[in-house]
């Protein structure tokens, strides 16, 4: 559905995605641009710990939410540039990070709202 057509010679705009370099086509916004080289996980979801992919493409669903740059940003609104640096934290633990996890946390201390 996202495929590259390949008879169309398309810029490739260096950039890094999870720590090694990747090339991506130019003009087109992350999301669309990682689908189309075939990424199809956009994140790791922070409560079923399952893969998450681009649903809506137009900035309502938050499914493309990654890191870009430094800042966690939806993927589907922003656009490819030269040398961005952009992590999926596809090796998500929440047991690494420092509260823990949700359910640790409520199994200590009761419910947290």
């Amino acid at each position: 559905m996202f495929k590259y057509f390949t008879e169309n010679k398309q810029e490739m705009i260096p950039i890094t995605l999870d720590g090694q370099s990747t090339p991506l086509p130019a003009g087109m916004t992350v999301a669309a641009a990682l689908l189309s080289v075939g990424e199809m996980i956009s994140r790791i979801s922070p409560s079923s710990h399952k893969p998450c992919s681009p649903h809506c493409l137009v900035g309502v669903c938050y499914e493309c939410l990654m890191e870009i740059n430094g800042i966690k940003r939806q993927a589907c609104l922003t656009q490819i540039e030269v040398g961005m640096v952009i992590s999926r934290h596809l090796d998500f633990d929440d047991t690494h990070s420092p509260s823990g996890s949700i359910q640790a946390k409520e199994n200590a201390h009761g419910p947290s709202y």
